[in-house]
């Protein structure tokens, strides 16, 4: 187990009834699923607001970052950086923004 830094919206750190960041226990390898996996254990309230529940699909207008860097369309399986594996950078859950 590794501890990570999770970043999320205010709108979902008020689900959570949290302040700021979030400390995670996730187990290896670090990857978005195993992120998400150990965020709703943690906080079920947040249960099909981040991902589908029964798909596991990203919900729409939000993004997930990791050391700057778009991941969202990437594997939820694939490995994250070591930066955020280790706890130096943090995994950011980030509301989109539509418009033009």
């Amino acid at each position: 187990m590794v501890n990570v830094t999770v970043v999320m919206p205010y709108h979902l750190r008020n689900l959570a009834k949290v302040t700021g960041d979030v400390q995670l226990e996730v187990c290896e390898p670090v990857t978005t699923r195993a992120i998400l996996d150990a965020l709703e254990v943690r906080f079920p309230t947040l249960l099909g607001t981040v991902r589908d529940q029964v798909s596991g699909e990203r919900r729409a207008f939000l993004r997930f970052f990791a050391c700057q860097q778009d991941v969202s369309f990437e594997s939820v399986d694939a490995p994250l950086p070591e930066a955020v594996a280790c706890g130096a950078e943090p995994f950011m859950i980030v509301g989109a923004i539509a418009g033009g």
